[in-house]
């Protein structure tokens, strides 16, 4: 049956999707983290930096990679979500190359728009007031504008939506939610903070870190390996949960069936 979106409903169906697939979700997180420390290292000995338009392509090429890695596991947890109903393979993770270029493009408009913003600003001289008051305004701006925007990657993973018409539909199904999500991400943010919070004092507590840096990285490792699949799977049941609420149709795929 129907239901509306509602923070509590959204945190006991990502619990629900971390506890049933907690395993795959923390050993996909760290290939994922070691496949890109990997790739940073190679091109570190291949890419030639002797002019822009090499660096602009190794950014690129970086961004072709990191779009990879997010949306296959967007698309896994989607899929992990429905495993139960459709059988499917390990080619159903994986995101084509429109899917990346769409998350390519949406991540360079976001980079016109901060360094338009930061352009403004070295415009605008040396006027403290000014300058105190849009730093608020730009700030809540571009807020604003990822929260409403937090969608679109899901839309497309899992609609081969464009760049455009992915921000567009995630416009349309954040409209009425916007504190509701807003609480939502504070509330994953505070719990990415405390779990750093307690890996720092469990390691120090523990370890000689003045001698042992490796542990930070070990530390670094877990708390990413924990709180990366954490958010993930909770943006991609919020989205769910949020398609059908403003579809006014189930939000569960066994009642659909």
């Amino acid at each position: 049956m129907y239901h509306p979106f509602t923070i509590s409903d959204t945190i006991k169906a990502a619990w629900d999707v971390i506890k049933k697939n907690y395993v795959s979700l923390i050993v996909y997180s760290v290939i994922s983290l070691i496949f890109y420390e990997v790739i940073s290292f190679l091109t570190g000995f291949i890419v030639v930096y002797d002019n822009q338009y090499s660096q602009v392509a190794f950014v690129f090429f970086m961004m072709l990679v990191q779009s990879y890695l997010v949306l296959s596991f967007y698309k896994l947890i989607l899929t992990l979500m429905d495993k139960e109903y459709y059988e499917f393979e390990f080619s159903d993770i994986l995101p084509s190359f429109r899917m990346a270029l769409s998350f390519v493009t949406i991540g360079v408009l976001y980079t016109v728009l901060i360094a338009t913003i930061i352009f403004i600003n070295l415009q605008l001289g040396d006027s403290t007031f000014v300058h105190d008051v849009l730093d608020k305004i730009e700030i809540l701006g571009v807020a604003y504008l990822l929260v409403r925007s937090i969608y679109c990657l899901c839309f497309i993973v899992d609609e081969d939506s464009g760049p455009f018409e992915s921000l567009r539909q995630s416009f349309s199904i954040t409209r009425g939610h916007f504190f509701r999500l807003l609480g939502l991400i504070l509330l994953v943010v505070g719990f990415v903070a405390l779990l750093l919070i307690i890996i720092n004092l469990f390691i120090t507590s523990l370890f000689d870190v003045d001698n042992d840096s490796y542990i930070f990285k070990i530390a670094a490792i877990c708390w990413f390996a924990i709180s990366f699949p954490t958010v993930q799977v909770m943006i991609m049941t919020s989205y769910r949960k949020l398609v059908y609420s403003h579809k006014d149709i189930d939000d569960d795929v066994s009642e659909t069936l």
